[in-house]
């Protein structure tokens, strides 16, 4: 099968990788706005060949769309406007239900499969793509009843090549999801180097005694701000109801600690331990 990629960066790159490696892909065309990213892409072999999106469009089976979420739902557009019955197309985005919305009423919504791959890394660009990113990940598919029946299958065989489990969903749930378990951790991560950052301006030796949980607790504090910016702009009702639970939280926290009140901190500690039921 041959198959555009439009967004060399780390989501599209690593797909790449995998989907040439394992058979499913024998020859796969780039699309990218950056000369950067597409020479980068080109020249340690993440793709076949460089080609403007109409270009593209007339040599390819499967259409990858892994761009920003604040360009995705015109792009999207953009392919579909191009496409043929013989043509499929995804997006990787990590917020749906303002995509799904958008291209509900197009005339070959049956064409576009809306999917969320559950997986990556606080790194970006072409240089950042590795094989196995997606392996034993969730893929979310999002509003698959609007989407053809044959392209959602050919779909999942692409996921099931990265060795993804599929979770079907609605596109307003999964926004809630994803606030929950991805974009309030990548809020605080972000709030927590902040506050290290301040703090670190008087006591340069703070990070000589950094050590392993706190390099993995502000990781995401290294994402890109191009990614993250558009999901929480798209996703902000939901991520402000978690973050008042969170504040919740934490002022519970905080007061139990100021008060020496060590059962309630234990009672706090000890429920929160509970996660281990979900993440071993």
């Amino acid at each position: 099968m041959n198959i555009a990629i439009v967004g060399l960066g780390l989501i599209g790159g690593s797909m790449a990788i995998d989907l040439k490696a394992r058979g499913f892909a024998s020859h796969i065309v780039g699309v990218d706005n950056s000369k950067l990213n597409s020479a980068t892409a080109l020249n340690i072999g993440l793709v076949d060949e460089i080609c403007t999106l109409e270009e593209a469009m007339t040599k390819v089976e499967l259409v990858i769309v892994a761009v920003p979420v604040s360009a995705a739902a015109k792009v999207v557009t953009q392919v579909l406007d191009l496409s043929n019955d013989n043509q499929v197309v995804i997006d990787t985005c990590s917020t749906k239900e303002k995509i799904c919305l958008s291209l509900k009423n197009h005339q070959y919504r049956n064409r576009y499969v809306a999917t969320h791959p559950m997986a990556g890394t606080e790194y970006s660009g072409p240089w950042a793509a590795k094989s196995g990113l997606y392996d034993s990940k969730v893929v979310v598919i999002c509003d698959s009843e609007d989407s053809g029946p044959k392209a959602v299958d050919l779909v999942k065989k692409m996921y099931d090549t990265l060795c993804m489990r599929v979770v079907l969903m609605n596109s307003a749930n999964h926004d809630v999801h994803t606030a929950y378990i991805s974009h309030i951790s990548h809020v605080c991560s972000f709030a927590l180097a902040l506050t290290v950052l301040d703090k670190e301006k008087d006591e340069k030796h703070i990070f000589d005694l950094a050590s392993s949980g706190f390099d993995t607790t502000v990781r995401l504090a290294k994402s890109s701000v191009d990614m993250w910016l558009p999901i929480i702009e798209q996703n902000k009702d939901n991520i402000l109801t978690v973050l008042d639970t969170y504040m919740e939280k934490l002022q519970a926290f905080r007061t139990s600690i100021q008060n020496g009140d060590s059962d309630t901190t234990r009672k706090l500690i000890s429920e929160a331990n509970t996660i281990r039921r979900v993440i071993k």
